[in-house]
C-alpha cells in the first residue's frame, strides 16, 4: 500500500508479475473501449471520433472548440468539422459564451442523446452492479488508480505530440 500513498513500492517477483498482468488488462480494457465505441457509433451512423467528441462534450457540460481540440489532439479545422457534423446530426448546438462574447461554446442539445444513452444503459447498469460489490475503501483505491492512470496517459500523449 506504500505505493498507493505516493511512496516507493517494494517490488518482488510476484509484484512485478501482478503489475504486468494489470498492464495487460488495462490494454485490453482500452481495446474493448474502442470496440464499444465503434459498435455504438455505427449504430447511429457516427464515426468513433464524433461519438467520443460527443461524450467529451457531455462530460464537460459545454466546451469551446479550443477545449475540445486540446482534449482530443485534433487540429482546429478537424474540431470545427466534428462540431459541424454533430450539429447537422442534431446532437449539439453552438451558444454564445456569456463570459466572453467573442467565444462560442458547444453543448448537447436537450433530449438529443436519449437514444444513445439507451444503448449504453444496460451496460452501465451491469457495470454499476459489478462495481457496487467493492467496499468503499476498495473503490477509493480503484478511483485513485484510474485517476492517476488517466492523468499519466494524458501526459504521455502530450509528450508524444510534442516530439512530432
Amino acid at each position: 500500500m506504500a505505493a498507493h500513498k505516493g511512496g516507493a513500492a517494494h517490488f518482488n517477483h510476484a509484484n512485478l508479475k501482478l503489475v504486468g498482468r494489470i498492464g495487460n488488462i488495462v490494454r485490453r480494457m482500452g481495446a474493448q473501449s474502442v470496440i464499444v465505441s465503434q459498435t455504438v457509433a455505427a449504430r447511429f451512423g457516427l464515426n468513433t471520433t464524433d461519438l467520443e467528441g460527443l461524450d467529451l462534450i457531455q462530460l464537460q457540460g459545454q466546451v469551446s472548440a479550443g477545449q475540445l481540440a486540446a482534449a482530443t489532439g485534433l487540429t482546429s479545422g478537424a474540431v470545427t468539422a466534428l462540431i459541424d457534423r454533430l450539429e447537422r446530426a442534431g446532437y449539439v448546438e453552438r451558444v454564445d459564451d456569456p463570459a466572453d462574447r467573442r467565444r462560442v461554446l458547444v453543448r448537447i442539445r436537450e433530449g438529443s442523446i436519449v437514444e444513445i444513452a439507451k444503448v449504453y444503459a444496460p451496460m452501465q447498469k451491469r457495470m454499476f452492479a459489478l462495481w457496487s460489490q467493492y467496499s468503499t475503501d476498495e473503490l477509493a483505491v480503484i478511483e485513485d488508480f484510474l485517476n492517476r492512470s488517466l492523468e499519466l496517459s494524458v501526459k504521455c500523449v502530450t509528450d508524444l505530440r510534442e516530439k512530432v
